[in-house]
């Protein structure tokens, strides 16, 4: 949005230059005339107006500024001076006092005097581009028959496609030494749901070779109903735990700015399922907001915003009873979006080869156990490969959970080596992992292959980028965006070569709904990594025996994963 003219902005910067502010008003009568944006540098450059006319007028400009602070200030010390003499000629004062009204009258004089020596031009200040600077700079462009292909070019097409590397344009071999069975592909939509797709995607893959069942899957529309119940509860009572703090305290203003959304980790997972179980996708299927979760996200996170506000100005005893009061719309909003879960159905289960064997009648908690069978909450471990922290430390994140009373994220940061060592154990087990990584960096969506020669931006810009992993962290460049579930490994002499994770975007995303990355973008781009006990060696077991440091919700390394 543009704002022409901002107050807040002008309280800031009080001394702008005649310049300017010149430069505003004429964008406003380029607006008024119906252009939305100035004119080009291309019909600047030509105006029929030379460089001394133009250095001309910005010295007419700082004299007339000028001459206007010097007439006003002349002006506020005669009236000021007329009125000192008036009573000092007409009131009876003695020597003490109208010595103080002299001294009064010269620090006045100085500070009018300072006031019209200021500086005008407040883009003189050191730092500014200024001509000279502008001169310079320009010069990075040089024209050449090079520099206009590009720019031809990227007029009309995209930067992704002009820099795809014609050197990886051949397939990557899609073969595995090593690959866990699944069955299908998930498909999250347009829905941040990535987290709830992997972990039951990795919990289908279990019970499909536990049982022996067909194109199974777990619906993730009940789970996420309740997800966005037990987040519009940990925003609602985290507004009560904090009513006493100030309402621009860094936690009370994160929490306004989070109070609900479809993003998540592992730990939502399993808190979630442990508490309200599983039903089977039949029994409650997606539906529009389910997969489509923009507008229903909206309309929740302003009720709870509204409510919010609520909490912190009533008084605690009443609290608690508001706070349910307001679950229950939110409970009915949920229901109108995503339907009502069930408390117990009818379901009948179906081997391999379509044959029926059996019919049940199931509670939410009885299909988990039955299709589970184990505590979620126990017997799994977190892992991390965040070169910006200490390695073999243990961390948590605050509020970086699902349920009130559930679990923080909490891991243990290793080298991205030990944890190729734990992926490696638990693919050869024919057990998947929740992973995660950045998933859009170097990405080929098309082929389904992450690469970090799939694209050579330097050549296209004629640059380099040298960040490493550490530093892209560091600056915001880089972090966890996307959960995916890792199922497969292709070892040669014992050294991973390529990785393949199943997706949740749909079978025809990507390679057969799957994407093959690289070992060494592995290396630069996954961050996460949950793998059962079992599999993890006991010198990191050991590690989880710290107490763990704890750090804030807003650290950017621990956005939602989408």
């Amino acid at each position: 949005m543009l704002c022409i003219c901002s107050p807040a902005r002008d309280r800031e910067a009080p001394q702008r230059s005649a310049v300017s502010i010149l430069g505003s008003l004429s964008f406003r009568k380029t607006a008024a005339s119906g252009t939305d944006k100035p004119p080009p540098p291309e019909r600047r450059s030509t105006a029929a107006v030379s460089k001394t006319a133009a250095k001309m007028m910005h010295v007419l400009v700082f004299v007339s500024i000028l001459t206007v602070r010097v007439i006003a200030n002349y002006s506020l010390f005669f009236g000021f001076t007329q009125i000192n003499h008036y009573f000092y000629k007409n009131a009876e004062y003695d020597d003490k006092e109208k010595n103080d009204m002299k001294r009064r009258t010269l620090i006045l004089i100085g500070a009018m005097a300072a006031m019209c020596a200021m500086p005008s031009f407040a883009q003189n200040q050191k730092g500014a581009i200024t001509e000279d600077i502008l001169k310079e700079i320009r010069t990075g462009y040089q024209g050449t028959a090079s520099d206009k292909a590009i720019r031809n070019a990227l007029n009309t097409t995209s930067i992704t496609v002009l820099a795809a590397n014609g050197e990886r344009s051949a397939m990557i071999d899609t073969h595995f030494s090593d690959m866990v069975e699944t069955k299908g592909r998930t498909d999250q939509k347009s829905s941040g749901r990535c987290w709830l797709f992997t972990g039951l995607n990795v919990l289908r893959a279990k019970a499909i070779e536990e049982h022996d069942l067909g194109s199974f899957t777990f619906s993730q529309n009940y789970v996420f109903f309740y997800d966005q119940l037990e987040k519009a509860n940990l925003f609602l009572q985290g507004v009560i735990d904090t009513k006493d703090q100030s309402f621009d305290d860094r936690k009370v203003d994160w929490l306004f700015k989070n109070p609900v959304g479809d993003g998540g980790q592992f730990t939502g997972v399993s808190n979630l399922i442990m508490k309200y179980g599983l039903v089977p996708s039949e029994v409650m299927p997606e539906t529009y907001c389910s997969n489509n979760t923009s507008a229903m996200r909206t309309q929740l996170a302003t009720k709870l915003r509204e409510d919010g506000l609520k909490l912190r100005e009533a008084k605690a005893k009443d609290c608690q009873t508001m706070k349910t009061e307001m679950l229950k719309e939110i409970y009915r909003m949920l229901v109108l979006c995503l339907g009502e879960p069930p408390v117990e159905f009818e379901w009948s289960c179906y081997n391999s080869k379509d044959e029926l064997v059996s019919t049940k009648t199931y509670t939410p908690a009885s299909f988990r156990d039955e299709f589970v069978g184990k505590d979620l909450n126990k017997g799994y471990v977190m892992l991390m490969n965040d070169p910006t922290r200490e390695y073999g430390k243990v961390y948590e994140i605050d509020y970086d959970r699902h349920v009130y009373e559930g679990e923080n994220w909490v891991y243990v940061n290793l080298p991205i080596e030990r944890i190729k060592e734990i992926a490696i154990a638990s693919i050869k087990d024919n057990t998947a992992m929740y992973f995660s990584c950045d998933v859009g960096k170097f990405a080929d969506r098309d082929r389904g292959i992450l690469d970090l020669r799939n694209y050579d931006y330097e050549s296209l810009m004629g640059t380099t980028f040298g960040m490493d992993k550490k530093e892209r962290i560091m600056t915001h460049a880089s972090g966890s965006t996307h959960a995916m579930t890792l199922i497969a490994v292709d070892l040669k002499d014992g050294k991973p070569e390529k990785w393949m994770v199943e997706n949740s975007w749909g079978a025809t995303s990507g390679y057969k709904g799957s994407y093959i990355m690289t070992d060494e973008w592995f290396n630069e781009y996954m961050f996460r990594l949950v793998a059962e006990e079992k599999y993890v060696p006991a010198d990191v077991l050991e590690m989880l025996k710290q107490k763990p440091e704890m750090l804030p919700a807003w650290d950017p390394m621990f956005l939602p994963e989408e």
